[in-house]
């Protein structure tokens, strides 16, 4: 599956923002997809996923501040950013295809975005 973000760029810390990842097919076609950031000279880490069915998980660093949803008639998830602090600055991806072991998500190496840069200044 192709996949294409959206949405990123420069907010106030305490701000807010919305990125999209736009799918090459339908949503339903797909196991699950997630969310994932890379901060400045850091590892890739797991955000937020939903699965086919609409169950969600979160890495607990997001928990209650970060929602991630869909709409199915556009191919595309979000990612709600709330209360965003500097720490959350990062290239956000989204990958699609993935599984799940022991409620983890688990990524497809093959299905990557681009990526769309979140930066929060203080």
């Amino acid at each position: 599956v192709q996949l294409v973000e959206s949405g990123g760029g420069l907010v106030q810390a305490g701000g807010s923002l919305r990125l999209s990842c736009e799918a090459s097919r339908t949503l339903s076609s797909i196991n699950a997809m997630a969310w994932y950031r890379q901060p400045p000279g850091q590892q890739r880490e797991f955000v937020a996923s939903i699965a086919r069915g609409g169950t969600t998980t979160y890495a607990d660093s997001v928990k209650g501040r970060f929602t991630v949803f869909r709409d199915k008639d556009k191919n595309t998830v979000y990612l709600q950013m709330n209360s965003l602090g500097v720490e959350v600055t990062a290239v956000y991806s989204c990958n699609g295809e993935g599984t799940y072991g022991s409620g983890d998500y688990l990524p497809n190496r093959g299905s990557w975005g681009q990526g769309t840069q979140v930066t929060v200044s203080s």
